[in-house]
Parts: structure tokens; sequence; C-alpha cells
């Protein structure tokens, strides 16, 4: 069976233990754009309640997806939460009149209160152990936006905060304010632009959440960087790209999403991949390799907009 303890363990904010693989549930809630009820033959709950019994403890959601949908059902499958279970969720991004793929950050402490008692209240939780901005405002300093967090935390309504899709600069800024906990950015063997970030993270103490794990780009094809290394341990491109994040660096909670069970026990697989010192060479060479990477970050970044 699958274990997640093979990855080994991390303290969100220095006094929460987690193992170090994780569950991004966006991908329970309609496609694309996260946007509306889970596809067709899709379970949310039974997929939640796998996610538990497989040992994962962190669970990564936001209110923006369904919206709404995907914190509810989480509350739905797995409450009363095990006592280790960690439920991180974000808010600050929002859909402008609804439209599923138009996204805008309102970071203001009018909506981040409607949003942070919203979670609460859907979450079923007195307090979210992790809560993260998922966007910065570009028009609003980000250390006003934490003396925002700082206040929402000081009433008891979130323990640790975590920032998504920043910069250093950003998380320096924050840090100025209150101590964060993670950072959420884009971040796999083909988008490397936050290579700066992770290294911050790393010397900081920060856990370093990627989102959109899975990607391996073009170079998964037959006979091709990704799949030689597949073929060489018996294993699959997702897991050969879960597995490189997991050996990349300790500061690495990768949290890959997906709507089948059997997809999800593979993922896990993944935490007992060990690659040699010469595969990660081979593998961190990737990104150099692609012509054009902007087109992918684009692209996902329009799609997701985490």
């Amino acid at each position: 069976m699958p274990s997640v303890s093979s990855a080994g363990t991390v303290r969100i904010g220095g006094d929460i233990p987690i193992h170090r693989f994780g569950y991004g549930a966006m991908q329970l809630v309609g496609p694309p754009w996260a946007f509306g009820p889970p596809a067709a033959g899709i379970d949310p709950l039974a997929i939640l309640r796998r996610v538990r019994d497989l040992g994962i403890n962190l669970i990564d959601t936001a209110d923006l997806y369904g919206p709404f949908i995907n914190e509810t059902h989480i509350a739905e499958a797995l409450y009363p939460y095990p006592t280790d279970m960690l439920i991180a969720t974000k808010g600050g991004l929002t859909r402008p009149d609804g439209h599923p793929d138009q996204f805008v950050p309102v970071n203001s402490p009018d909506h981040l209160r409607t949003a942070i008692e919203g979670s609460l209240r859907r979450l079923r939780l007195d307090c979210i152990d992790l809560y993260q901005l998922h966007q910065p405002e570009p028009s609003t300093p980000i250390e006003v936006i934490m003396e925002t967090f700082v206040q929402f935390r000081d009433e008891g309504k979130l323990r640790h905060i975590g920032l998504s899709n920043v910069t250093v600069e950003q998380i320096k800024a924050a840090q100025t304010v209150t101590p964060i906990a993670t950072v959420q950015n884009l971040f796999n063997l083909v988008s490397r632009t936050s290579d700066d970030v992770l290294a911050y993270c790393e010397e900081n103490g920060i856990a370093f959440i990627p989102w959109y794990p899975l990607a391996s780009g073009d170079l998964s094809t037959p006979g091709n960087t990704v799949s030689v290394v597949a073929e060489r341990h018996g294993i699959t491109p997702s897991q050969v790209a879960l597995a490189w994040l997991l050996n990349k660096s300790p500061a690495i909670i990768p949290i890959p999403g997906t709507g089948s069970i059997t997809h999800l026990e593979s993922n896990v697989d993944a935490c007992q991949i060990r690659l040699a010192p010469e595969e990660m060479a081979q593998l961190d060479g990737i990104a150099a390799l692609q012509e054009d990477r902007h087109w992918m970050e684009t692209k996902m970044n329009q799609q997701h907009n985490r």
C-alpha cells in the first residue's frame, strides 16, 4: 500500500507537523477554471476520504474553487477532522460578475473578513490553521494586507499565514509585519521562474508549496528525459515529476490534485522514489532545454490563476 510517510515530515509555522506530501483539492470542482460542481464521474467525498485513509494530512483549497463548493465538500467528507490533519485555504481572489475565466485580486479588509468568516463556516472550523493570501492586489502594499491578516490572527480566526503567487521582494516585505509559514507558487519540471523564491524559502524556514506540480512538458514523450527516467524506475512520467520535487528540496511540499482514486494512489507511490544525483541533474536541465516556457506559464496562470 502506498505511504506518504516515505516523504518525511515538515512543521508548518514551526509547530504543525505534516507529511511532506499533500493534496490539492481544486480538481474536485468543475473544469475548466475550477468553477461549478464536479465533472460527471467524480465523487469528491470518496476521493477526500481516500486522501485521509492514505495518511495525507495536508489538504489545500480556496474559497475561489467552485466558488465555495470545494470547502463545503471537504467538511462534508472529513468533519470531524483527524487530529493531525491541516486544512489550508486561501482568499483574496475573485471572479468579477461571476465570469468563470476572469480573476481579480481583492485584498480589502472587508473582503478578507467576509472571505475568512465564510471559509470558517464552510469548513466548520473555529480557527484556520493555515490561511493563505491567494494573490496580492497590485495597488496595495503587501505590508498593509498583512496587517489585516495579523488582526484576524489576533482575533483567533487563523493560526499561520501563507502567501501565493509572490516574489522574494513581496515575501520580505510581508515578513516585516508577520512571520510567513508557507509560499505557494507555480513550480515544476518545466516552470522554474520561482527558483529564487524556493531558495529564499529554504534559507528562511518557509515551506514551499508548488502548484501545478505534475507538468513535465514535451520531454515526457518517448525517448526524452522524463520518459527515460520513468522507464528506468518502472514508473510514470507524473511520478517522475513528483519525485523530482520531493528530491529537489526538503522545503517542498507537493500537493498534486486528481479526481481519480487510482491516480491519487499512484501519486502517493512517488513518495518512495529516490532519484540518483545524475538523474536529478538531467531533470534539472529540462527547463533550460525548453525553447519557450512562457506560453505554458501564461496559459496555466490564466486557467488556474492560483
